[in-house]
């Protein structure tokens, strides 16, 4: 697959986040980009407890502090920067994270 370009840079908020969905290959898939320090971190949109989107309103996935992402469904915490959740139904399991770099002021799926 070659890279994809999922957004510009500025489209996630600084401590702030957003939600995309991607084709990959064959398929599409719901994501969540998260802007976090400078850092963009993307997973899938899927919480790994029962598979429901972790946002309750489109694109909010952060708590309300802005330092962890909060499933809408059973309230899991997960750690920004690795996906792992902290807090919840789904304690130790992780996010699915999808690999990204920025390059040019955007957002690549790689």
């Amino acid at each position: 697959m070659s890279d994809v370009k999922l957004c510009a840079v500025d489209d996630i908020p600084e401590d702030g986040s957003a939600g995309f969905v991607a084709e990959l290959g064959d398929k599409k898939i719901a994501i969540m980009a998260i802007r976090k320090n400078g850092a963009v971190f993307v997973y899938e949109n899927e919480c790994p407890h029962i598979g429901a989107p972790l946002d309750f309103t489109p694109g909010q996935f952060l708590d309300v502090d802005k330092e962890y992402i909060l499933c809408s469904t059973h309230g899991a915490l997960f750690k920004i920067d690795t996906g792992e959740c902290i807090d919840g139904p789904c304690f130790g399991d992780h996010l699915t994270q999808i690999n990204a770099e920025v390059r040019d002021g955007a957002v690549y799926l790689t």
